[in-house]
């Protein structure tokens, strides 16, 4: 089983080893998540897990997303994921509720979640261009990206020029964060190291993948 779970950001602080060293830390509120349902290769061509985290109010909820947590006898969910697996899964039904206990024999995990969204920006803040002399004679011209493209030939400019635009506010994986501690009575997961987004935002944590 490919382990992971839904959560939420909760913030970052910091814990000490034995020696004095700070250890930066995220805390993540990590589940408890329902198994709105089991996907499988014969039904649904593949094999998931779809987890739902934190409940939804009725009112707020679709006739379909009641529906839908109707069959597991569940509130409908704000935060609705899937985990893919290789496999089918053992021992896993729909309507159970995992906790944050499943990390307790990881060691490392991947974080994905969406950054924060920074608006259009210019090539300096969102691509790190150094910008042109701030000088005499070069006017209001120091945070511009300079020339993009050719002339003539091809008279367009090529695909993949690095332009001002929209930052951030994309899908951001964070691989191989150090399980620092599991606290299954409050839902917390310590990782160690920062993950993506703002504090309460809604994260997807699997066992990672990397070796």
């Amino acid at each position: 089983m490919n382990v992971g779970l839904l959560g939420r950001k909760v913030g970052m602080t910091q814990i000490f080893e034995p020696d004095g060293t700070a250890i930066p830390i995220t805390v993540l509120e990590c589940g408890p998540c329902t198994v709105l349902q089991v996907r499988t290769a014969e039904r649904d061509g593949y094999h998931a897990l779809q987890l739902g985290f934190g409940d939804k109010k009725r009112k707020s909820a679709t006739q379909a997303e009641r529906g839908h947590a109707r069959k597991v006898e569940a509130e409908p969910k704000k935060f609705v994921r899937e985990l893919r697996q290789e496999a089918a899964v053992d021992g896993v039904a729909e309507g159970q509720t995992l906790t944050v206990e499943v990390f307790n024999e990881i060691a490392h995990v991947d974080v994905i979640g969406t950054s924060k969204g920074r608006g259009f920006t210019g090539v300096m803040k969102r691509h790190g261009f150094k910008g042109l002399r701030a000088t005499h004679g070069v006017k209001r011209m120091h945070r511009h990206p300079g020339s993009s493209g050719p002339s003539a030939d091809p008279s367009h400019t090529r695909k993949g020029i690095l332009k001002p635009g929209q930052h951030g506010n994309t899908r951001v994986t964070v691989r191989n964060l150090k399980v620092v501690r599991v606290d299954p009575t409050n839902n917390l997961l310590l990782v160690r190291g920062a993950v993506p987004g703002a504090n309460g935002g809604f994260l997807m944590i699997r066992q990672t993948n990397k070796v």
